[in-house]
């Protein structure tokens, strides 16, 4: 009995991983595609970068919603319930006859996903402890970095063998794979359940979609819609102070370590996601390159993004800390250089940057956040980081369709990745300011 049991929860744990899988491939398989489904659907050039923000920027500001959702409601159900929506918006996406249904078919998968991914960490704390709870949780990141790395290549590679709807069409047998399996989840709310903050969820959504929209809009006609979406965000900030129940932990923001964390995280993906928007758009629709090929250039970024994550948590942060970030950005800087003057090999130094910066700065940024802030705080900067890769999406992309050369969003990346080294400064020497002074000195000494 032992035994079927243990097999029971392994396997919802796979139940799980393939939903993170699916959602995460799914945030990145169209980067490569967005020329080639542009070709077919036609209309505006700016539709391309929209084929990707429209899924990221639900799935961002909805997140920490999706899991007071499971919080109230139960989290397999609210998994099960995101899980069938992400399948059947999968199909409208593959059968989209023009670009406008497909990017609001793009948008439902990403609120889909923002009502899946949250109820991860929850849903296993509930099948696992001790030893086995550090296994499975620690199965999470592997998972996370070859679904995200993966994307662009399996996107490229299906669209030129098959159709770019292909590329969507792989979710519907996965999704009901994936539900035919929930069984073997078990079900899991928080004791104490949360109010929803439904006035701070429509100020969020409301000012990033005015901030995203100005930033795709090749024409620059509605650049005051900037103005508005900041209004509607720094509105949200005093809502938040004020709420009963709101969004996230106020506390996180007591002190400059977590703010710095969050600032950092949008800056970087929003060049990480940025980039890899840019340059298979500037292959396809400046040099005439075909999408596997597109695909098959991005390989050298993830290789290097993959193994720099391995060498940076098993080597460098153990020896050198937080400070490892700075030398990623500095890697990453170099490389984002090389890639605009057309150097071989270029993009396997942005992958080195990439994967040595993002170990020691999740270490970093959540480190000295306290037990009861934990979940705010982990939902809080994967909304940021999925926000950022919408913001990079659409300046970066946008840049590129406006000027008709890439050297612009270049020359924007790598400011964005200077940004992004003094944001994170406050992680890498200065600490987050809970610890006393003798604390930090006698931490200093010990090294």
């Amino acid at each position: 009995m032992t035994g079927t049991k243990t097999r029971a929860r392994w396997a919802a744990l796979a139940v799980l991983l393939t939903a993170e899988a699916m959602n995460l491939l799914d945030a990145t398989i169209v980067q490569v595609a967005g020329p080639v489904i542009h070709a077919e659907l036609p209309g505006p050039a700016a539709d391309i970068p929209w084929f990707s923000a429209a899924y990221t920027l639900p799935f961002a500001v909805f997140l920490i919603t999706g899991g007071q959702l499971g919080d109230v409601f139960g989290r397999a159900r609210i998994f099960k319930i995101g899980v069938t929506g992400f399948a059947l918006a999968s199909l409208a996406c593959a059968a989209a006859p023009a670009a406008g249904p497909l990017i609001g078919a793009r948008a439902v998968q990403g609120a889909a996903a923002a009502l899946i991914i949250p109820q991860t960490i929850g849903l296993i704390r509930a099948l696992f402890d001790g030893d086995e709870l550090a296994k499975a949780l620690g199965t999470i990141g592997p998972v996370m970095g070859l679904s995200a790395v993966t994307g662009p290549l399996l996107g490229g590679l299906l669209t030129h063998a098959v159709s770019w709807r292909a590329a969507f069409l792989v979710n519907v047998p996965l999704g009901l794979a994936v539900l035919a399996a929930a069984r073997f989840l078990r079900e899991d709310r928080a004791r104490e359940r949360p109010r929803l903050d439904v006035t701070g969820t429509a100020l969020v959504v409301a000012g990033t979609g005015l901030l995203v929209y100005p930033l795709i809009d090749p024409a620059g006609t509605n650049r005051w819609l900037l103005a508005a979406g900041v209004t509607l965000l720094v509105v949200f900030g005093f809502h938040q102070r004020r709420a009963a129940a709101p969004l996230v932990e106020p506390s996180l923001f007591a002190s400059r370590g977590f703010p710095a964390a969050l600032a950092g995280s949008l800056l970087f993906f929003a060049v990480m996601t940025g980039l890899m928007q840019v340059i298979p758009m500037r292959l396809q629709l400046g040099e005439g390159a075909d999408v596997r090929t597109a695909g098959l250039t991005l390989l050298p970024l993830s290789a290097g993004l993959a193994v720099a994550s391995w060498f940076a948590g098993a080597k460098l942060v153990p020896k050198f800390g937080a400070r490892v970030m700075f030398a990623g950005l500095a890697l990453l800087l170099a490389g984002i250089l090389a890639t605009a003057g057309g150097v071989p090999g270029a993009l396997a130094l942005c992958g080195l940057g990439m994967g040595t910066f993002t170990v020691p700065f999740f270490t970093a940024a959540l480190r000295r956040v306290r037990p009861h802030e934990t979940g705010s705080a982990a939902g809080l900067l994967n909304a940021v980081q999925q926000l950022g890769g919408t913001l990079g999406v659409a300046l970066l992309g946008g840049l590129y369709l406006s000027s008709g050369t890439a050297a612009t969003a270049f020359g924007v990346a790598a400011g964005l990745t200077a940004a992004a080294a003094v944001a994170v400064a406050p992680l890498g020497f200065g600490g987050s300011g809970r610890r006393s002074p003798r604390r930090r000195l006698s931490s200093h000494r010990g090294r």
